[in-house]
C-alpha cells in the first residue's frame, strides 16, 4: 500500500510539473505576441548582465591562469633537462663539480616551489571564487521561471475579474434551455450555483495568484542583495589573485638569479683553472671551391703550408730550443715587417695601442676572443670578407650565428679599423683562418 501511495505521488508531481511547463509556455508565448503584459525590473537585469560579464572574465581568467601554470611547467622540464646535459658533460675532474650539481638540485626545487604556491595561492583560489557562480546563475534561472509563473497566475486573475459578459453568456444559456424543461423554482437555485462556481473559481485564482507573488519576491529579493555585493567584490579579489602572483613571481626571479651567479661563478672558476691548457687544432685542408653558402678558406700563397697549426690558449708547453723559434709570435726586432707594423703589433702586445695621432682604443669589440696575425696577404672575393697584408693584426669575435660559421673562416675586425673608432657593422668580416697566426 505504502508503495502504491509513493508512486501515485510521484506521478501527480510528474504531472504537476509537465502543466506547469505548459503554462510557462503559453504564457512566454502570449507575451512575445504582445497579448500578455510581462513584469519587468531594469534594475534586475542590470545586475544579471553585470553577473554574466563577471562570470566570463572570472572564467577567462581562470583558463588562462591555467596556460600560464602550463607554461612554467614546461619551463621547468627544460631547464632541468639543461641542467641535466650539463652535469653530464662536466666531467669528473673538474673543479666545482659537486657545487654544479647542488645548484642543479637547488634550481630543480624552486621550480618546483615555484609551481606548487602558484597552485596554492592562485588557482585555488579562483576556483573557490568561481565556485559560487553556478548556484547564483541556477537560481536567476529559477527566478525567471517563478517570474512566469506570476505573471500566468496574474492574468488568469484578472481575466475572471474582468470577464462579467463571458460569464453571464456562461450562464443564461443553461437557464434558457432549462426553461423549457424544467419548473420556475428550479431555476433561481441552478443560477445560484453557477454563480458560486464562478465564485469559487476566482478564490482560487486569487490565492494562486498570492502564493506564486511570495515565491517569487522571496526569490527576487535574496537575488537583488547578493547579485550588488558579488559586483562589487571583483575588485578585492583581482588585485589579490595578482598581487599574490607578482609577488610569487618576483620572489622565483630573485632566489633564480643566485643560483645562477653561483654557477657563473663556479664556470668561471673553471675557466681560469683549465685555461692555461694547451692543445694543438689543425686546419683543415680547403679545395679551392667557394661559394657563398659554404665558404672554404683559399690555401695560403706558394712556399706556405697549406694548413700551419694554429696555437689555442695561451701558455704553451715549454718548447725546446730547436723549436721555440717557430712556436712563438716573433717580436718587432726578428720581425721582416714594414716598420709601422712592427710598431702597430708591438704596441698591440703590449696592451696599447697607438695611433697616427698618439691616442688609441683600450676597449675591445664585443665578444673579443684573441687576436690574430696576417702571415700572408689575402684579397677579398666577397663583400663580406676581410682585405689582409701580411702583418695586420686582427681582433677575433664571434659570429652573431654560429651556423653561418663554416669551417676553416673566422669574424674579426682589423685593430687598425678599430682603432680608427670605425663602426663594427662597417669594418668586420670574415677571412681565412690559415692565413693568420695566433699572437694573443
Amino acid at each position: 500500500m505504502a508503495e502504491m501511495g509513493s508512486k501515485g505521488v510521484t506521478a501527480g508531481k510528474i504531472a504537476s510539473n509537465v502543466q506547469k511547463k505548459l503554462t510557462r509556455a503559453q504564457e512566454k508565448v502570449l507575451q512575445k505576441l504582445g497579448k500578455a503584459d510581462e513584469t519587468k525590473d531594469e534594475q534586475f537585469e542590470q545586475c544579471v548582465q553585470n553577473f554574466n560579464k563577471q562570470l566570463t572574465e572570472g572564467t577567462r581568467l581562470q583558463k588562462d591562469l591555467r596556460t600560464y601554470l602550463a607554461s612554467v611547467k614546461a619551463m621547468h622540464e627544460a631547464s632541468k633537462k639543461l641542467n641535466e646535459c650539463l652535469q653530464e658533460v662536466y666531467e669528473p675532474d673538474w673543479p666545482g663539480r659537486d657545487e654544479a650539481n647542488k645548484i642543479a638540485e637547488n634550481n630543480d626545487l624552486l621550480w618546483l616551489d615555484y609551481h606548487q604556491k602558484l597552485v596554492d595561492q592562485a588557482l585555488l583560489t579562483m576556483d573557490t571564487y568561481l565556485g559560487q557562480f553556478p548556484d547564483i546563475k541556477s537560481r536567476i534561472a529559477k527566478r525567471g521561471r517563478k517570474l512566469v509563473d506570476y505573471d500566468s497566475a496574474r492574468h488568469h486573475y484578472e481575466s475572471l475579474q474582468t470577464a462579467k459578459k463571458k460569464d453571464e453568456t456562461k450562464i443564461a444559456k443553461p437557464v434558457s434551455l432549462l426553461e423549457k424543461a424544467a419548473p420556475q423554482w428550479c431555476q433561481g437555485k441552478l443560477q445560484a450555483h453557477l454563480v458560486a462556481q464562478t465564485n469559487l473559481l476566482r478564490n482560487q485564482a486569487e490565492e494562486e495568484l498570492i502564493k506564486a507573488q511570495k515565491v517569487f519576491e522571496e526569490m527576487n529579493v535574496d537575488l537583488q542583495e547578493e547579485l550588488p555585493s558579488l559586483w562589487n567584490s571583483r575588485v578585492g579579489f583581482y588585485v589579490n589573485t595578482f598581487q599574490s602572483i607578482a609577488g610569487l613571481e618576483e620572489n622565483f626571479h630573485k632566489e633564480m638569479s643566485k643560483l645562477n651567479q653561483n654557477l657563473n661563478d663556479v664556470l668561471v672558476s673553471l675557466e681560469k683553472q683549465h685555461g692555461s691548457n694547451t692543445f694543438t687544432v689543425k686546419a683543415q685542408p680547403s679545395d679551392n671551391a667557394s661559394a657563398k653558402g659554404d665558404k672554404s678558406p683559399s690555401p695560403p700563397p706558394d712556399g706556405s703550408p697549406a694548413a700551419p697549426e694554429i696555437r689555442v690558449n695561451h701558455e704553451p708547453e715549454p718548447p725546446s730550443s730547436a723549436a721555440a723559434g717557430a712556436a712563438l709570435p716573433k717580436s718587432p726586432s726578428q720581425s721582416s715587417l714594414p716598420a709601422v707594423v712592427v710598431e702597430t703589433f708591438s704596441a698591440t702586445v703590449n696592451g696599447t695601442v697607438e695611433g697616427s695621432g698618439g691616442a688609441g682604443r683600450l676597449d675591445l669589440p664585443p665578444g673579443f676572443m684573441f687576436k690574430v696575425q696576417a702571415q700572408h696577404d689575402y684579397v677579398a672575393t666577397d663583400t663580406d670578407e676581410l682585405q689582409l697584408k701580411a702583418g695586420d693584426v686582427v681582433l677575433v669575435i664571434p659570429f652573431q650565428n654560429p651556423e653561418e660559421q663554416d669551417e676553416g673562416w673566422l669574424m674579426g675586425v682589423k685593430e687598425s679599423d678599430w682603432n680608427q673608432h670605425l663602426e663594427l657593422e662597417k669594418c668586420r668580416g670574415v677571412f681565412p683562418e690559415n692565413f693568420t697566426e695566433r699572437v694573443q
